[in-house]
């Protein structure tokens, strides 16, 4: 295979910000997945990330209903100057600030005006959307200049590519990738859906379920051969696809162990052969997954899947 040079290699940019082009994605530290784990392994963790060069940390009020921004806030403030805070309304002094959720109810250019005046009183340094189409970032960016676009963007789930990553680029906003290693799918040990727990979100996703999750386990098996003939592993090559895909792209994958933060970590300066990214990417994309990323009723309220993602 064709040495190429490391996908990750130099800075990326988010707006007014500098950061590598992987950061670490809090919400599992608190929300989502089950138990969180204890405040003392959580914290250990988030030390670690920055012992380790991360500067990207995204949280949101949502994650733990407080807990994952009050946990990033015990550990980073002492840090505050050599990081890039990211949340989704909820905190204020942060670097950037998303719209969680476009709300169908409300004109996106209300939403984004009423959150420029924080920007004005000094309060957040930029803006971002997250799970929103190319027409709504256009939208959205005419009122004040986003900074970023967060959504869901994997070997598995491709709806960026349907236009917003083109927009994005475009308008000089940074896409962030949030699930880059598809919910621990695209990892070396894949989620058991059978003893997933209760509270874990994966159980209420198709793809994970017993109609769709041994066809996609086939598929995960090819990709690992892949990974072991680019002499990297798994996760390393699904990162490695999602930041090759256009240089401002950059992906936030969570974690709660620390060798993973640290795999993760190491692709920023892993030359995957694009062989293998070429590879990877013909066998799993939208069209040989199987299952849809959500339920219809959940489809039917993100912004990208409701307009389409080209608008």
């Amino acid at each position: 295979m064709t040495a190429t040079p490391p996908a990750g290699r130099g800075p990326r940019r988010i707006g007014p910000f500098e950061v590598p082009a992987v950061g670490l994605g809090c919400m599992n530290l608190s929300h989502a997945y089950g138990v969180p784990p204890e405040p003392r392994a959580a914290e250990h963790l988030l030390r670690t990330a920055l012992d380790e060069g991360v500067t990207l940390f995204d949280t949101a009020a949502l994650y733990g209903f407080g807990a994952n921004e009050e946990l990033l806030g015990r550990v980073l403030t002492a840090h505050r100057e050599r990081i890039v805070l990211a949340s989704k309304c909820g905190m204020t002094g942060v670097d950037l600030y998303h719209l969680h959720r476009v709300d169908r109810q409300v004109p996106v250019e209300e939403s984004i005006g009423a959150m420029a005046e924080l920007v004005q009183a000094g309060k957040v340094r930029a803006l971002g959307l997250s799970e929103a189409s190319a027409a709504t970032l256009r939208r959205a960016h005419a009122v004040h200049p986003i900074a970023a676009l967060q959504n869901e963007y994997s070997l598995w789930s491709r709806n960026p590519e349907q236009g917003t990553l083109a927009a994005a680029a475009e308008l000089g906003v940074a896409l962030v990738a949030f699930s880059p290693l598809a919910r621990g799918f695209l990892t070396s040990a894949p989620p058991d859906p059978g003893t997933l727990p209760e509270r874990d979100v994966r159980r209420q996703m198709p793809r994970f379920d017993a109609r769709h999750y041994p066809a996609n386990l086939e598929l995960r098996r090819r990709l690992d051969e892949i990974a072991g003939g680019a002499g990297c592993t798994l996760a390393q090559l699904a990162l490695a696809w999602v930041l090759s895909r256009a240089p401002h792209v950059l992906a936030i994958p969570g974690t709660r162990s620390v060798a993973h933060l640290r795999e993760n970590l190491a692709v920023l300066d892993l030359a995957v052969p694009g062989e293998a990214l070429d590879a990877a990417g013909e066998v799993l994309d939208s069209a040989t997954v199987h299952g849809a990323r959500y339920h219809e009723a959940t489809l039917a309220e993100i912004d990208t899947e409701r307009c389409g993602a080209a608008g």
